[in-house]
């Protein structure tokens, strides 16, 4: 019933566009400035002492039907609320105090048309209260500016948000009788008895909601937040890592010797678990220097020098190489002198690392890989990583010093060892190809406007590639466990895993396209506005705002429909989204330089128009004329009438 009524909405808000523009007027222009809200800002002292406390009082005085969002609007689907808030607080002369917040009120909005639901905001005439403690040597005056920031909202629709530079300045000097009635009368007095300390921040606006965190990149590819699901796939690769030719054989070998020097079980496991030890204090001191860069710069600044990226992805692209056997790393010969005796917990230590050290010949090409790619990711990410794959190297070591029977149940090298190496460098190709990519797509997009027209298959063949590299990883895994074993149910758990990279891969590629092929807007910026023009292409710019509903309706039910969409996805058409979400984005002033103060707003550019079209409402018929005249063939088929 909610997904009907959406849809209703949605056409209603057409039919309303179409009205519009028969009439010639447009309800979609939100009036900036309009008085929705009234603000008044005033203290309950007309004068305070040196070391008093006085209360400054912004009062919120809303129009009927209208509120603001609360300081901490609870998240809504497919709509992002300003919240209320006392921004850039800075007072001379005294200490601010915690803010003392209206009382919030449910009332049923829908904003998104999806149906009507309980939402608090402030409403009536709301009084934000902000304790002042004055300096005992301050003098002259205590003054108090701020950004009063909000959104004025009725139940269905908001206006622009209004950030509103404020200052009060309350005189120094005998002190006047404070006043607790009128808009001061709900401010609670018991909070003035904690006065602020110097240390702790001047205003205090509660618990920030949680935001709903994207997690990191690896690779270009979403990495879920969650250290538990980092921890476990990091483990399942250090554990894959045992299967490599250097390492696999020696596992016995070394179970056997720390079986020797203990002499016993009980002491057995000890000595088993400070060689674990030694392997995940290895990967540890791996990840280390990768976390410390990553916490101290912005290595995504660093990733976005185009040579950089595509560097990386040809140092990853040659370690992939070597990993299948194209060549070997060998160890200089005096690493592998170094014998440690396990037969103490210091030797037991060092016997681990130098364990882990001795298989880097197998596995250093996967090290030297997941130091590019995860170089990007926080800190505790990164270390998390390191950390779980020395635990998963580490595991079987730790289960044998219990079991040393077992050891004689372990693989032997061999065809199936050499697959993991193959799989493995097949899957560092794949990671190879998205770096160079990138780095290729960080040079062209040096220039925006020519990136804002390079066709689709151009924006995503390196995301083939990554698939073709992938799949081939796949299908290799699946083709060559047939080979090497006869038993049913290898045969079908690591065929279904090479059909399920396979797959997997497909599936992200033809993602990719789809995406990059509905995603035509490119964002506003005024040099690309400006190259654009420059070179005779027609660019349409949509001004919008997540808080702008009447923006996306316009956008849902024209701009994104036929057969307005095919022709901005046109050859020699630049479509442009200027996004005025954040007060700070370009598009604000080169909406002031059109002289318009409202939105929607969608202006197109053209070598047939001698003055930019722009409309506040439209419809699909008005935007296809527009787009004939700006390309100049409105002119071209007056002059073959002539």
């Amino acid at each position: 019933m909610q997904r009907r009524t959406g849809i209703w909405n949605w056409i209603a808000g057409a039919l309303v566009a179409l009205a519009t523009v028969a009439s010639g007027q447009s309800p979609f222009e939100p009036v900036f400035g309009a008085d929705r809200v009234g603000v008044e800002i005033k203290a309950n002292r007309q004068a305070v002492e040196p070391g008093a406390v006085v209360v400054v009082g912004i009062v919120l005085d809303m129009e009927p039907g209208w509120h603001t969002h609360t300081n901490q609007p609870p998240p809504l689907k497919g709509f992002n609320p300003i919240k209320t808030e006392l921004g850039n607080l800075v007072v001379e002369g005294g200490r601010a105090g915690s803010i003392q917040w209206p009382e919030s009120h449910t009332i049923m909005v829908d904003f998104t048309g999806s149906g009507r639901e309980a939402y608090p905001v402030f409403e009536g005439r709301a009084v934000i209260y902000l304790p002042i403690f004055v300096d005992a040597a301050a003098t002259g005056a205590v003054k108090v500016n701020f950004e009063l920031n909000f959104q004025a909202c009725n139940d269905t629709m908001c206006d622009p948000p209004e950030f509103q530079p404020k200052e009060i300045s309350i005189p120094i000097g005998p002190g006047a009788e404070a006043s607790w009635t009128g808009d001061f009368a709900g401010f609670d007095r018991a909070s003035l008895e904690q006065p602020p300390s110097p240390a702790m921040p001047s205003q205090d606006a509660g618990p920030a909601p949680a935001e709903a965190g994207n997690g990191s990149s690896f690779f270009g590819f979403h990495v879920p937040r969650g250290l538990l699901a980092l921890a476990f796939f990091g483990a399942l690769g250090g554990l894959v890592l045992n299967l490599t030719p250097c390492v696999l054989p020696v596992i016995p070998l070394k179970v056997m010797a720390l079986s020797k020097h203990a002499a016993s079980p009980g002491r057995s496991i000890v000595l088993g678990m400070w060689m674990a030890l030694g392997v995940v204090g290895f990967w540890l001191g791996i990840g280390l220097p990768v976390a410390f860069f990553s916490s101290v710069t912005d290595p995504s600044q660093i990733f976005g020098i185009w040579w950089v990226t595509l560097g990386i992805g040809v140092i990853i692209a040659v370690m992939g190489v070597g990993i299948m056997g194209l060549f070997e790393i060998r160890l200089p010969d005096s690493v592998y002198a170094v014998n440690p005796k396990a037969d103490n917990a210091w030797g037991s230590f060092l016997f681990g690392v130098m364990t882990a050290v001795l298989g880097l010949p197998c596995f250093g090409f996967v090290a030297g890989a997941l130091l590019a790619g995860s170089a990007t990711m926080p800190a505790v990410e990164i270390l998390t990583i390191f950390g779980s794959i020395g635990i998963g190297m580490a595991l079987p070591y730790l289960v044998l010093a219990f079991r040393p029977g077992w050891a004689e149940r372990l693989p032997r090298t061999g065809p199936a060892s050499d697959l993991v190496k193959q799989v493995m460098g097949l899957l560092m190709l794949a990671a190879a190809a998205f770096f160079v990519g990138s780095g290729v797509m960080a040079l062209l997009k040096a220039d925006p406007v020519r990136a804002a027209q390079l066709p689709v298959w151009v924006k995503v063949s390196h995301w083939w590639a990554v698939a073709a590299c992938a799949t081939a990883a796949g299908v290799w895994l699946f083709w060559r466990t047939m080979q090497i074993t006869p038993k049913a149910g290898r045969r079908v758990t690591f065929g279904l895993i090479g059909l399920l990279i396979t797959g997997a891969a497909a599936l992200f590629a033809y993602g990719r396209t789809n995406k990059a092929m509905h995603d035509i807007w490119s964002p506003y910026t005024p040099e690309v506005l400006a190259g654009a023009v420059d070179r005779g292409n027609v660019v349409v710019v949509d001004f919008t705002a997540d808080w702008c509903l009447n923006c996306q309706a316009l956008k849902a039910t024209v701009l994104d429909r036929e057969p307005v969409k095919t022709e901005l996805a046109a050859s020699g058409v630049v479509p442009l989204i200027a996004d005025l979400t954040s007060r700070q984005a370009p598009g604000w002033e080169k909406l002031r330089d059109l002289g318009q103060t409202g939105i929607p707003l969608l202006v197109i550019y053209g070598p047939g128009l001698q003055e930019p079209w722009m409309q506040n409402a439209y419809t699909s018929a008005q935007v296809m004329e527009a787009l004939r005249q700006a390309s100049g063939a409105h002119a071209a088929s007056a002059r073959r009438a002539d």
